[in-house]
């Protein structure tokens, strides 16, 4: 364990032996830190926080601060971040709320650039991507291996399913399907993540059942919940389209994001993340 003198680490925090600590952090007594762990400086952790292992936080950044609610009471509720994250300069995330099932969770291996902000009660899946300046609101979902560019900003309640991609400066109101490519300052469908998804490794034929199945959902005639069923039926066998067929049915308090025009049904994302800061 490495704490500069200038630190201030509370009675009750419970600090691995590998963590580092630099000059004027300030650690509550709430908090634990796993092995591995670093607090470059300037950093900020309080409530009940848990910070998983190897994951580095930069300087000016907040975390496990009470959530910015007019509903929380002051409940013992708590923010868990995973391991080998990291969260860059200014970066803030809230505990949960009593009504939100008190915990705001970031999964393992994600990467927050500068001044992003994780609301209370979100669940951040595994291997995310924040560009500057992303915003989650309350109680937002984001699934596993999802690209969100900068300045991207995400209403309360909106789930966004696994693999996405946002382009930044866009904004999301509305639910997104798993492997969706959206795009505006409302956030409209604009077809799928491809290059998140040749990144994983899908194959071509994967993506061209995703494609045929994306303009079934999206660019036929009749009722959502019909297509719907349609599509289980045509593509049963197919673990890729289930999870959107899953996402859909799963339902949430927010509407589902759809294509503005036809001209979208082919569209796919071709920037590179590293392009949409």
């Amino acid at each position: 364990m490495a704490i500069d003198p200038t630190a201030r680490v509370a009675d009750g925090a419970r600090i691995a032996d590998s963590v580092e600590i630099g000059p004027y952090c300030l650690v509550g007594p709430q908090v634990e830190l796993a092995r591995g762990v670093r607090l470059i400086s300037h950093v900020n952790v309080t409530g009940a926080t848990t910070i998983g292992e190897d994951t580095v936080v930069y300087p000016f950044s907040s975390l496990g601060t009470p959530p910015q609610s007019v509903h929380y009471r002051g409940g013992a509720t708590k923010l868990v971040i995973g391991a080998r994250c990291e969260l860059r300069e200014s970066v803030t995330m809230n505990t949960g709320t009593e009504g939100g099932g008190g915990i705001t969770r970031v999964g393992d291996r994600c990467w927050f650039m500068v001044g992003c902000h994780v609301g209370h009660d979100c669940a951040v899946g595994n291997e995310v991507t924040f560009a500057n300046n992303v915003v989650l609101g309350g109680h937002v979902s984001v699934g596993d291996h999802t690209f969100l560019g900068g300045h991207v900003a995400i209403h309360q309640f909106v789930r966004i399913g696994e693999g996405v991609m946002m382009a930044g400066m866009s904004a999301a109101r509305d639910d997104i399907i798993p492997f969706g490519f959206a795009l505006g300052q409302t956030g409209a469908l604009v077809g799928l993540n491809i290059v998140g998804l040749r990144r994983r490794g899908a194959s071509r034929a994967e993506m061209h059942r995703l494609r045929r199945a994306y303009r079934s959902l999206f660019f036929v005639e009749g009722r959502l919940p019909d297509r719907v069923e349609a599509l289980a039926r045509e593509f049963a066998d197919d673990p890729l389209v289930g999870k959107i067929i899953a996402f859909i049915r799963a339902g949430s308090k927010r509407p589902l994001m759809r294509p503005r025009t036809r001209g979208n049904a082919d569209a796919t994302a071709v920037a590179e993340p590293e392009e949409a800061n």
